[in-house]
């Protein structure tokens, strides 16, 4: 088997690193902050003290930095990787740089008798724990083919994009959109919470219609739950997005989408938010409108209110769902490795449904954005229902979990709620 080295141990390198030990590999691994190698050791991986050592011990080297500068300090530093070559080291680099960066390593290390391939990857963080990364490559096609058992370990799908530059330029045009579409959420987000909506169902609708983007699906319940941790920082985004305008400033292409969407990111670096994920770019809006895009609260009547003793129609709704009862089954899932999940069913109670997703009663404990399967009653005649948990209380040794159903199709929407309508009506 391979004997692996890998650079760079951040957010996404440092997953990338244990899916190949769980895969098998040797690996030995080399970070710039001695102390991420820590975790990595004890799960078995040797450790090097510089790029040029760990590039002398291996036969494979992968390279995972946060941007060109770091990339050719690595390959060309003092004890830098060129230091260490020797003729049939292949060096994947999964950094997302210029293309004419991976061009000019590829025409340097050729010159060494050594492979180089620019492989950056789409899926953020969740994906490289999982193991489901999307690589695009450039380089040698032969190299690529002798790496796949590599790449396979690492994600769901690889392409090969052609000659060296290749797979950087996929990065870049792909990360423009990425950006466009992460602003054009938080864009229509404000307009929905300006406009007196709850963010929640306009979520649901975009999420169902075709508005619809990955960015929606990943980011949108993270902004509505003011849920700003790391999965791909702002920073970075804005990075690619500005080595994006270098590459359309070379062509001449006008790109006023990509153009609009950097100098929105910019604004959020100013403001502070660029180790946050990249759905913090919202708070922009928030400042402008004044504003928190938030789960919209229903207002509390006071005591001598006529409205106390009056609610609403949606209140009405509410409290008669509250008591519904519903016995389900939920289907556990939990990945352990490439290819590999186990899981288990549990049973639960739905107690309401919102304008965003099922509210649902048990006394097993889940972790918040952990997906589940719901599976109703055989007279419901409903599909089953994957959900994501979004929200968690426990009291009494049961936990309530608000559940966000992704995609939900209208006409599944509405079946369900014919049969809550249905089930309430039985249980009056």
């Amino acid at each position: 088997m391979k004997t692996i080295g890998f650079i760079g141990l951040g957010t996404m390198g440092k997953p990338m690193a244990i899916n190949l030990l769980k895969n098998g590999y040797n690996v030995t691994v080399y970070n710039r902050s001695p102390e991420k190698m820590d975790e990595l050791a004890l799960l078995g991986a040797d450790t090097s003290s510089s790029p040029a050592d760990l590039a002398r011990s291996v036969e494979v080297l992968f390279t995972n930095v946060s941007n060109d500068q770091a990339l050719l300090d690595v390959i060309y530093g003092a004890s830098g990787v060129l230091e260490g070559t020797h003729p049939g080291l292949t060096v994947i680099d999964c950094s997302t740089v210029a293309p004419q960066t991976s061009r000019r390593i590829h025409e340097e290390l050729a010159s060494h008798m050594v492979d180089f391939l620019d492989a950056p990857v789409t899926g953020s963080k969740p994906a490289a724990e999982a193991g489901t990364l999307v690589f695009m490559i450039g380089g040698n096609a032969e190299v690529f083919e002798e790496n796949r058992d590599l790449f396979d370990a690492l994600g769901s799908k690889m392409l090969y994009m052609g000659p060296s530059g290749s797979g950087s330029s996929s990065k870049l045009a792909h990360n423009t959109m990425v950006g466009i579409n992460a602003a054009g959420l938080a864009e229509g987000l404000s307009i929905a919470v300006k406009s007196g909506l709850d963010p929640e169902m306009f979520l649901e609708i975009v999420l169902a219609g075709s508005a619809n983007s990955k960015q929606a699906e990943l980011k949108g319940s993270k902004i509505i739950g003011r849920d700003f941790s790391n999965q791909f920082s702002l920073q970075l985004m804005l990075k690619d997005l500005l080595l994006a305008s270098q590459l359309t400033q070379q062509f001449q292409l006008p790109s006023p989408m990509l153009n609009s969407a950097a100098a929105l990111f910019q604004m959020g670096l100013a403001k502070g938010l660029g180790p946050q994920d990249l759905c913090s770019v919202v708070q922009c809006y928030e400042d402008w409108m004044q504003e928190k895009i938030e789960p919209k609260q229903a207002d509390e009547p006071s005591g001598d209110d006529e409205s106390a003793a009056a609610p609403d129609t949606k209140e009405r709704r509410r409290n008669t769902r509250i008591s519904l009862n519903i016995k389900l089954q939920l289907s556990v899932y939990q990945w352990e490795q490439e290819g590999s999940f186990s899981g288990q069913n549990i049973e639960g109670n739905l107690v309401d449904l919102s304008e965003s997703g099922l509210q649902i009663v048990s006394r097993f404990p889940l972790a918040r954005d952990m997906f589940i399967v719901i599976h109703f009653p055989k007279e419901a005649d409903l599909p089953p229902i994957t959900g994501k948990i979004i929200r968690i209380e426990s009291k009494n040794n049961e936990f309530r979990y608000g559940c966000m159903m992704s995609g939900l199709p209208p006409y599944i929407r509405i079946k369900l709620e014919d049969y809550i309508k249905q089930h309430s009506s039985e249980q009056a």
